[in-house]
């Protein structure tokens, strides 16, 4: 039986304008990439990210109420960054990075993410809010 080498595993080659997306939706996101280095090892409950707990653990630019946290979390897990963690009774409150956020996770390791232009903005909330609900 062949062995399997877990240490290197195989990573996903994502179309460059999916990994922009993904990467202007976080940046233009209330979220700091303080968020996404908690989340490379283990799953992050809402709880710990909404109100005054995201500011201390430093997940969070500002406070946001659970709503406002759950629709930006549920944004980034549109955009492939982000999944809802799954046990064995089914959808928790806590989320995971995907692939696509393991790679920009690692990209941003010990950085601040850059400053979103006007444009990225712009780009972002006409992807966001006016779209097709199909």
């Amino acid at each position: 039986m062949p062995s399997v080498n877990y240490q290197n595993p195989k990573t996903f080659s994502y179309p460059q304008s999916t990994v922009e997306r993904a990467e202007r939706s976080l940046v233009c996101s209330p979220f700091n990439p303080g968020l996404l280095a908690a989340m490379r090892h283990q799953s992050v409950p809402l709880s710990t990210i909404a109100q005054d707990n995201g500011i201390q653990h430093g997940y969070t630019k500002r406070p946001l109420s659970e709503l406002a946290c759950d629709n930006a979390l549920s944004w980034l897990i549109q955009v492939g960054v982000l999944r809802r963690e799954v046990d064995g009774q089914g959808i928790t409150d806590s989320f995971r990075l995907t692939p696509l956020g393991q790679q920009l996770a690692e990209q941003y390791q010990g950085k601040n993410w850059r400053h979103p232009s006007w444009g990225d903005r712009i780009y972002n909330f006409v992807t966001r809010w006016l779209r097709l609900p199909f």
